[in-house]
């Protein structure tokens, strides 16, 4: 056997497999041996079948199987002795002359190269968001706890304070949708006049076009999708009160301090707007942190210069999937997931260069830590260090979970490692102004 590599270019080359009989002959023969002693042959005796016979039978399918496998093995060992950074599978090229009744053979593979990239991590102009909780949004997040742990209490007609619960209706849209909202929501002077002053067992005649605050409110209310409302022009509602009432807020003192956090927790109000802080802060640094990820992946495909096999990619994705795809629909899959592509191999360059890994004690770790936190939001704060690596060797079991948990896992890694190397331009916010200047 003789495997031999040409360059066509720097992306592209060509890998010739000579087989000849010697390399195959001898697998063929053990196989048809074996045949001869399992076939069933009329007229025959088991394990006294000419030799001839199997051969004439079985013996051209045989090789070209023995064939195909000793092609398939030995082209992966020359990929990995070659040590190749190949993009896709090799893909085979189509002989007109070839003919499987001679016995020597030739294959010929397509190879797409991995490209050399140069990446630069001192080109990153980004910005760093460190988001703090404001006293606007602390106090508004005390008098949510005040009010979720406060008292309901029955009311006779619709106030300001009031929470409404009751019917919308509209025949000709087949809307007949319970809602629960406040006064607050109610968007307009002329609305809340509507509400205020009505009691339980009052029908109201309405109009849906602004008639909540917020057009989500409105199509949540009304059991419609967003888009059914945004754009839809007014139509009459009706709204048949049921229930009204509302909240007196909790008292900030250790009993609602025990009922928020668990007991000696925290003592005071102060330590209640810092605790509300300290959890706030740290959810927003998760959001940062992932608009950080985002952002240098952007800069780095934008600013990482380097050409990839382009036509032979594309020739490989029509073949790749289970469904076949032609040129048209290859390009298109092409240009669907080419930054993605580009970001794996700048990816895979500076996890070389970092000496980036994960082993598996690494990634069981982490999913342990993960296991760990999803159980602590449902209340199960000590578990055991023995059922919490059941549990994570179980997940890992499964090859989706194993790879979504390793690329969080590189992801982390990575974020680490551009905190270290690159010099950010630190912004500090609040939630609402990262809001405005990231997502809008």
């Amino acid at each position: 056997m003789n495997i031999t590599k040409e360059n066509i270019d720097a992306l592209n080359a060509v890998v010739k497999v000579d087989i000849t009989a010697e390399d195959y002959q001898d697998k063929v023969t053990s196989v048809l041996k074996d045949y001869r002693k399992k076939a069933n042959i009329p007229g025959f005796r088991p394990g006294q079948v000419p030799m001839g016979l199997v051969k004439k039978q079985y013996g051209k399918s045989v090789m070209v199987d023995e064939v195909n496998k000793l092609l398939q093995e030995s082209l992966n060992n020359y990929l990995v002795e070659e040590k190749l950074d190949i993009l896709g599978n090799p893909l085979p090229k189509m002989d007109e002359n070839f003919n499987w009744d001679a016995e020597n053979f030739s294959f010929e593979f397509e190879l797409g190269l991995a490209p050399e990239i140069n990446v630069d991590l001192s080109k990153s102009k980004i910005t760093k968001y460190n988001i703090v909780a404001n006293d606007e949004l602390i106090d508004k997040e005390v008098e949510n706890l005040q009010n979720r742990f406060g008292e309901v209490i029955n009311q006779e007609e619709i106030a300001e304070n009031s929470t409404i619960k009751g019917v919308f209706t509209n025949e000709e849209k087949a809307i007949e949708n319970k809602a629960t909202f406040t006064l607050e929501d109610i968007k307009g002077k002329m609305n809340n006049k509507k509400f205020v002053g009505a009691k339980v067992g009052d029908v109201l005649e309405l109009k849906s076009k602004n008639l909540f605050n917020e057009d989500i409110k409105l199509a949540s209310s009304l059991g419609l999708k967003l888009e059914e409302v945004e754009n839809e022009d007014a139509f009459p509602l009706t709204f048949k009160v049921e229930e009204i009432s509302y909240t007196e807020p909790a008292e900030l003192d250790q009993e609602l301090f025990d009922k928020i956090f668990g007991e000696g927790v925290v003592a005071t109000a102060s330590e209640l707007r810092d605790r509300i802080k300290a959890d706030a802060e740290g959810q927003f640094a998760q959001q940062a942190d992932q608009h950080l990820l985002n952002a240098v992946t952007e800069n780095l495909i934008e600013n990482t210069s380097f050409d990839l096999p382009k036509e032979f990619l594309i020739k490989w994705l029509g073949t790749a999937g289970e469904k076949p795809m032609n040129e048209e629909e290859a390009t298109a899959e092409y240009d669907k997931s080419e930054k993605g592509l580009r970001y794996q191999l700048i990816e895979g360059k500076l996890m070389q260069e970092n000496d980036i890994k994960v082993d598996f004690q690494e990634l069981k770790d982490y999913a342990i830590g993960f296991i760990r936190q999803q159980m602590a939001q449902y209340g199960q704060t000590n578990p055991e260090d023995k059922e919490l690596e059941e549990i994570a060797m179980k997940v890992l079991q499964n090859q989706d979970e194993a790879r979504r948990l390793q690329s969080q896992l590189i992801s982390s890694k990575m974020l680490d490692l551009f905190k270290e190397k690159i010099s950010f331009d630190e912004k500090e916010v609040t939630y609402e102004e990262f809001v405005k200047e990231v997502y809008q």
